[in-house]
């Protein structure tokens, strides 16, 4: 179980009891005309969902994966970041604010929560994929402290994922945990 005392206020270890509230909020962040209202649209990318209830919940009951939501006073899940620990590394993944709330330094708490769950799990790496035309964001995890490191992925297949609308790859990014 992850120790909440390492963790930002406001930010706590998500549970089975949430996974509706998370579906919901990373598919309207990602997908759909509500996901415009912000700048980490995937919607002219990508149909179909982002994730769906099944993942979340085996991401949820995986030992070695952790969701951490981002809850408002009214007890709302604004939002969110998967991680999940393999050796000496930590991936983030979905990363998601809610579009009305992108730009208020919600998603530099979460990166920095994550920072704080793999120096407690002794993770030396941070890393994550990009999908490669999105230059924003791979700007905006460079001022995060991330680096490209040249290696590029294969889309997922796996239409649960999304229906990609052009051909598409992901950049991996890393940083170093101090």
């Amino acid at each position: 179980m992850f120790v909440n005392s390492v963790l930002t206020t406001g930010i706590s270890q998500a549970c089975l009891a949430d996974v509706p509230q998370l579906n919901a909020l990373v598919n309207t962040a990602y997908r759909g005309p509500a996901s415009k209202k912000g700048w980490t649209t995937e919607a002219d990318l990508l149909d179909g969902l982002r994730i769906d209830e099944a993942t979340l919940t085996a991401y949820i009951e995986d030992a070695n994966s952790f969701i951490l939501k981002y809850t408002n006073h009214a007890g709302g899940i604004t939002a969110c970041v998967y991680l999940n620990v393999s050796s000496n590394k930590l991936y983030i993944g979905m990363l998601t604010v809610n579009p009305a709330l992108q730009n208020t330094g919600i998603g530099k708490l979460l990166l920095t929560a994550a920072e704080n769950l793999a120096r407690q799990k002794h993770c030396h790496t941070l890393w994550m994929t990009v999908i490669t035309i999105r230059h924003e964001l791979i700007a905006y995890y460079e001022r995060k402290g991330f680096v490209v490191t040249g290696e590029k992925r294969p889309f997922p297949t796996e239409t649960k994922f999304g229906i990609p609308k052009q051909p598409l790859e992901l950049l991996v990014m890393e940083k170093a945990v101090i």
